[in-house]
């Protein structure tokens, strides 16, 4: 199953046993710039889990282009740690290598050291919103032999190959892009001049370290970035790194500043794959692939369609570091899904937070978290079968535990089913899939349609109990909120009744806004229809655009509060604010609802008192948690744990960390 996916490869003199590689992400598990043995745990399970390859990084190598909280490979000294780590990914059957990391003017050097930021131009820099110091000729010198010197010392410390960060819109893409490089010397201007920087480096560091030592280069496929680099710009850019001595090209989207998607749900599976095939056509060099390749059917194809040479799965496999080989042995639905959220990896990286997973409660905690076997295993009851419910089923029934779960609903998922209905969120579901697969492995007991009570519970007689009731619509104090024509988001997304044409949305936060997208995107022409129409030329581009982002509705959303979308990701915050206003979306915030009135909402927004008229008006203001069983169990003298939204409504993240270490903590 999936021969290509799990076919060797070589680079330059290395072989690795299948295509898949762990690429170099930032998780932030320490503010020193040195190893520890959360990472040492957290490499040494997805190199244990049947990866090919392992890159450790980003690795900085002095602190103006890193900053001091990023990995250091800066001096001999952490030599030892490192070598430490390449040993460790080696003795479980992967090969290891290191991204050597300078962000230019993406740096918070400033922030972190007093240090201004260095790049090829002082131009204000919209990631990081910094003006950087146009480096002298010296120093660029200087960083291109910081860039060698610490390639040495991976190759010291066992690593068997290296990589340079040339993408992200960090150091090197400034060099290369017009956008970012005003310089008037040899290192500006003319293409040959951009690329100057990063060919020096490539053939320094490879007259450093040998003919036979693997040396590859992360690139952005196309910079996303207006008057900046596009694919075309990146296949030459490719062929001048492969003359100079680059083993392997590593093809990833665009720059963090980009407006275009690079991560999320947004991006379809494997969307970005043509990056790499357009490079692959300009090089004779292996070329990986990145960016939500999430399941092992997409991975399989790009390899056997010649897209790509590899394939990058990086969150994919602190997800589930174990993906691999699944994979390999066929037993695909037992992958945990990464749904390509972005809620407890980027937005906590982009917050300043070690990274861990949504879907995952032991990344980034795997020396701590372990699912020991009980010595006594007991009954188990568990009380819903949302997020929380599930993993506490699961975990316990991993655990040996004899696990019954009970759910009042005709299917397990509770509110997943919702979450993942707006645009792009059909990747919720996936936990949805994973986790009926893994109740039927470990013989769950699952008892559907069951209200339970505490006379139930004292009959079946449980030695520990978990209480995941979940929570339930909000009815605000509004006069007239339970008026004909309003419904909840909760009654809109899981049954998607007709709706008029006018519709109100009252409740601006991450609930309000999904909901109002949802509805905004009704009668939109959607993406195969569109990619029909471009295909065979029915419509200009410009017009199926225009036809992509007005539908039949027309949404107001009321926020009470300054801003709306209170609870959105920081990383994913963007997006779907720039589909609200691609869809026309009308946001009043300040707003209060004081009444709805036979389809009437009397609003009060900036001391103005206003009434606007709606076909459709839906309540989603948030929700309550529900606590029959919570309340009533506190007193009864069984053991039990009270997890998710019952204790508090939250995201995801929190109802399945809190299901897992419920039931691991069962003694």
């Amino acid at each position: 199953m999936f021969d290509s996916l799990f076919s060797p490869i070589k680079i330059n003199s290395v072989e690795i046993k299948n295509r898949i590689a762990y690429p170099s992400l930032g998780l932030l598990y320490s503010y020193d710039g040195k190893l520890n043995d959360r990472y040492y745990n957290f490499f040494r399970e997805r190199a244990r889990g049947g990866c090919g390859l392992v890159t450790a990084g980003p690795v900085g190598f002095n602190s103006v282009g890193s900053g001091l909280v990023t990995l250091q490979l800066n001096d001999d000294s952490a030599v030892p740690s490192f070598a430490k780590l390449a040993k460790i990914i080696k003795d479980e059957g992967a090969v290891a290598w290191v991204q050597l990391f300078h962000a230019g003017a993406y740096s918070y050097s400033k922030i972190i050291t007093g240090e201004t930021p260095v790049a090829p131009s002082a131009i204000y820099s919209k990631y990081s919103k910094q003006v950087p110091r146009e480096m002298t000729i010296e120093e660029i010198r200087e960083t291109q032999q910081g860039f060698v010197d610490a390639a040495l010392r991976v190759k010291h410390a066992g690593f068997d190959g290296v990589e340079i960060i040339g993408s992200a819109g960090y150091l090197i893409t400034q060099f290369l892009s017009q956008l970012k490089n005003k310089r008037t010397d040899m290192y500006g201007g003319p293409f040959e001049n951009r690329v100057r920087f990063a060919r020096e480096i490539i053939e320094m560091m490879r007259r450093a370290l040998g003919p036979d030592y693997p040396i590859t280069i992360r690139i952005a496929g196309n910079d996303f970035v207006p008057e900046s680099n596009t694919d075309l710009d990146a296949a030459e850019i490719a062929k001048v790194y492969e003359a100079a001595g680059i083993d392997a090209i590593n093809v990833t989207g665009g720059w963090h500043e980009s407006r275009v998607p690079q991560l999320y749900m947004e991006l379809p599976r494997g969307g970005f794959a043509y990056l790499a095939a357009n490079v692959k056509k300009s090089v004779s060099i292996p070329v990986m692939a990145s960016n939500r390749i999430t399941d092992p059917c997409t991975a399989d194809q790009i390899i056997r369609d010649g897209m790509a040479d590899m394939v990058n799965l990086g969150r994919v496999l602190i997800a589930d570091p174990y993906w691999p080989e699944k994979a390999r042995q066929g037993r695909v639905d037992e992958i945990k899904p990464c749904i390509s959220c972005g809620q407890a990896c980027a937005d906590e990286l982009f917050s300043g937070r070690p990274v861990y997973c949504l879907a995952n409660p032991q990344a980034s905690f795997e020396g701590e978290r372990i699912i020991r076997e009980a010595k006594t295993p007991k009954k188990v009851m568990v009380i819903g079968a949302g997020p929380a419910g599930m993993e506490a089923a699961v975990t316990a029934a991993m655990a040996g535990h004899r696990v019954e779960l009970y759910e009042k609903s005709a299917d397990i998922g509770g509110q997943l089913w919702i979450a993942g209905t707006p645009p792009h969120k059909q990747e919720i579901w996936e936990l949805i899939r994973y986790y009926d697969t893994m109740l039927d492995k470990y013989e769950v007991e699952v008892v559907l349609e069951k209200e339970v009570d505490m006379d139930f519970i004292r009959k079946q007689n449980p030695d520990h109990v978990i209480v995941a009731e979940g929570s339930e619509p909000m009815v605000p104090p509004i006069k007239g909120i339970d008026s004909p024509g309003v419904i909840s988001a909760w009654e809109l997304l899981a049954q998607d009744p007709a709706i008029g044409k006018k519709v109100a949305v009252i409740g601006g936060g991450a609930v309000g806004i999904e909901t109002a997208e949802f509805i905004a995107s009704k009668g939109a022409v959607q993406g195969e229809t569109a990619a029909f129409l471009l295909k065979y030329g029915a419509e200009s581009p410009d017009r199926i655009r225009d036809l992509m982002k007005r539908g039949t509705k027309e949404v107001t959303v009321f926020e009470m509060m300054p801003r709306a979308g209170a609870g959105l990701g920081r990383s994913t915050r963007w997006i779907l604010m720039s589909n609200v206003d691609m869809f026309g979306i009308d946001i009043k915030n300040n707003a209060r609802v004081l009444e709805i009135r036979e389809g009437a909402v009397i609003y009060e927004q900036d001391g103005e008192k206003h009434t606007d008229r709606f076909d459709t008006i839906v309540n989603a203001v948030g929700s309550r948690p529900v606590r029959k069983i919570s309340d009533a169990i506190k007193d009864s003298g069984i053991p039990h744990a009270i997890i998710g939204d019952c204790v508090k409504p939250r995201q995801i993240n929190n109802a399945i960390h809190e299901g897992f270490l419920a039931a691991a903590e069962i003694e």
